[in-house]
């Protein structure tokens, strides 16, 4: 199956924000014909005859959305702040796949010295948020593993999302630090706010009525 030109290409990423995120669609009249968690297929049919679905990374939501690739999308906030691309518009906070950015270390840590190095692959957002507060901070990039950083000696704490903060206790970190919470964002391609306003408004405006305090 390709992308068929015409239709409005939609743009999920597998996990919460696919589990979270399908009940919503579903209020637009948009249901996947299809199981995505159990197919290795990237484009799926819906049951609205002029919407496709697209399953791709996370990462990759915002830059499919910025270049027209996908129409629309949902993309955690975390992702949109560290991304580059500008070419769409963040149309609504949809209230799922929440969780929090926090600094954690481990419980003795020293995070009162003038300089700390900083384990994350939130780098932006990180050094963003050090700014704020005045701190001087070295960015270690990491992609996993991350709760490893302090108990090795590379970097003095790290910061990453957390959900239940298990993953932390098991490891011997604790939260010292709330960064940003998160949730996810329907975002929209700024062209396809124009070209296809007809098929993309109903669309957001059936979505953002489906979750408390939606706005379009």
């Amino acid at each position: 199956m390709s992308i068929e030109s015409g239709k409005l290409t939609v743009a999920l990423s597998k996990g919460r924000i696919l589990k979270e995120g399908l009940p919503l669609l579903a209020a637009a009249g948009i249901e996947l014909l299809g199981a995505p968690e159990d197919s290795r297929k990237l484009i799926f049919a819906t049951s609205h005859p002029d919407v496709q679905v697209i399953i791709i990374r996370a990462s990759d939501v915002p830059t499919f959305v910025s270049y027209g690739a996908a129409d629309m999308g949902i993309a955690g906030k975390d992702i949109l702040l560290e991304n580059d691309v500008s070419g769409f518009y963040e149309m609504a906070d949809l209230q799922i796949a929440r969780c929090r950015l926090m600094l954690a270390s481990t419980p003795d840590a020293d995070l009162n010295r003038s300089r700390l190095r900083i384990a994350t692959k939130y780098v932006k957002t990180t050094r963003d948020w050090c700014a704020m507060r005045g701190r001087q901070i070295e960015v270690v990039r990491l992609y996993g593993s991350m709760e490893l950083a302090p108990l090795v000696g590379l970097a003095d704490a790290i910061v990453d999302v957390v959900e239940s903060g298990n993953t932390l206790r098991a490891n011997g970190l604790v939260m010292r630090d709330h960064v940003l919470d998160i949730s996810s964002r329907l975002i929209v391609n700024r062209a396809s706010m124009k070209v296809k306003a007809g098929l993309a408004r109903p669309v957001m405006e059936k979505i953002s009525a489906a979750v408390p305090g939606g706005v379009v």
